[in-house]
This record gives structure tokens, sequence and C-alpha cells, in this order.
């Protein structure tokens, strides 16, 4: 059964004296000293780690993802990445989010909370908006529901429902859709996070994604976040 279609638009180092080192751990003590070097922080020298520094209160930001830009902050091919759009400090991805899908992505500046949204075992809710060439038969619907078989094993019950075309931003450049060949709207929500999930769950079923835009992940959703855009978010699950 259809639902209405959504709508998104409008220290110091300390002297400690003891015994003297060997000459092996003086050796890994000067590797340590070299490796934790800091480099000046430029506009393109954002730290390569993933894992958030836990200082001060915990920040979650909300932002919508536009097509084509990757999920992280530096890239050696020139391509769009987050440091396009996100000009806040010490704030890491929760998670991944495909450079040809669109929508939410969450940021923090707190691990345990990062790890809490990622760690397969949470398993946090995640729904996609899938726009899928042809009209997948209600059988092939429930193939999705009760799990399918990918090269890298069975996946987990998912939540799967026919919708109508939600009201969002045009894609640039839009999908390329086939002559005399429709195509439908799936509201689906999982509970992993393996590559490219969606996609191949869908083209197991015979209808290949043509567009996939994440709506929400756990109590976060897209709601009135245009894309670009970066919210602070009053929600935190760690309180």
């Amino acid at each position: 059964m259809s639902k209405s279609a959504p709508a998104l638009l409008p220290k110091k180092a300390k002297l400690t004296l003891g015994r003297k080192k060997s000459p092996s751990e003086q050796a890994k003590k000067s590797q340590i000293s070299y490796t934790n070097t800091v480099k000046p922080r430029g506009k393109n020298n954002r730290p390569q780690h993933s894992k958030p520094k836990e200082a001060g209160p915990t920040q979650v930001y909300v932002f919508n993802k536009p097509y084509m830009v990757l999920t992280q902050f530096t890239d050696a091919d020139n391509r769009e990445t987050l440091k396009d759009y996100i000009k806040v400090p010490d704030i890491y991805a929760a998670g991944r989010l495909d450079r040809d899908s669109e929508g939410l992505l969450l940021l923090t500046n707190n691990g345990r909370l990062q790890a809490k949204l990622t760690q397969p075992g949470e398993k946090t809710e995640k729904t996609y908006w899938v726009q899928v060439e042809g009209e997948p038969s209600p059988e092939k619907i429930n193939d999705l529901r009760y799990g399918v078989v990918l090269k890298d094993g069975p996946t987990l019950p998912a939540k799967i429902e026919v919708m109508t075309e939600p009201k969002v931003w045009p894609r640039v450049p839009p999908i390329r859709e086939r002559q005399n060949i429709p195509t439908t709207w799936l509201a689906i929500t999982i509970v992993e996070g393996r590559n490219r999930q969606v996609r191949r769950m869908t083209a197991h079923i015979g209808h290949p994604t043509l567009r996939l835009i994440r709506y929400r992940i756990g109590p976060w959703t897209l709601d009135n976040i245009q894309p670009g855009e970066l919210v602070e978010s009053s929600i935190n699950m760690m309180n």
C-alpha cells in the first residue's frame, strides 16, 4: 500500500627519572616521538584519523550529503569532499555513504557514539529512499523482507515498503531513465551496513537502483535539511 509522499524541500611532556633505557627501548621511544609529531593544520591538512577525540561536550551534526561528494575530508584526486561543505573542526563521520548516494550523514566528536552508530552488533536502523528500475512484484518485495543471499552472505530481514515519489530536490545530473520502463520508489530499512548493500539487494531481485537517498539513522532524519546543509542536533544517544 502506497504512503503519502514524504517531503524534504523548504600536555606538555613530563621529565621523568628512572633507570637507563636499553638501546631497543630508546629506538622505540624515538619512533613514538616521530609518529606523534603534529603538523600545522591548514585548509588541506585535516588529520587523517577517523576516530574523534573526546574533548568537551558531545556534538552531533546532521549533514545532507549531495550526490558525488566523498564522505572524507581529503582526496588526492581533488574531488568534492566534506571539507567543501563542513567547517566545524574535530568532528568525524559516523559511518559512510557512497559517493553516488545522497542524504543523511552523521558527524560527531564522540568516539563512543561513533562506534555505537556503526558497529554491527548495535543494529542501528537506517532507512533509505530508493528509486529502482521497473515495478518489483509482491513476491520480490517479500524476498527483500525475509533476506536475500548476496556474495558475502545472506542479508538480515529488512523492512520494505512501496512509497509514492518523495518531494525531494532534483538530482544533478538526473538519473538515466529508459523509455517505456517505469520506476518505483521503495523505503528500505536495514540494520546492517555492508558495502553498497541496498544497491546489491535491489539488483539481486532484478531491479537496479537508480537513485538512493538515506533518510534516517536511528532517531535522526533529513527533515527540513537541504543538500549541502549541516545542522547541529539536540539528540544525544549518549545521555
